[in-house]
């Protein structure tokens, strides 16, 4: 069967499913999914080089904000 998020299992009632995949060179992007909704990727056009952040509800599980820091430029 399928899982949120292409996991292997599901998950309990009480919690969130989420997988973050990181990106390889500059081939295939970095991406996160959060309970079954693709929060960042290469085709969103929302991720960058550097670390890539989704700040979500804990408790609604709402999306608040995406951000990206490019730890290499500075």
């Amino acid at each position: 069967p399928q899982h949120k998020c292409g996991i292997q299992k599901s998950c309990s009632q009480n919690s969130f499913a989420f997988r973050i995949t990181s990106g390889a060179a500059n081939v295939v992007g970095p991406s996160i999914c959060f309970n079954d909704v693709i929060l960042m990727s290469s085709a969103k056009n929302n991720v960058g080089r550097g670390l890539n952040i989704a700040l979500v509800n804990g408790t609604s599980g709402q999306l608040l904000e995406t951000n990206t820091f490019d730890m290499y430029s500075g």
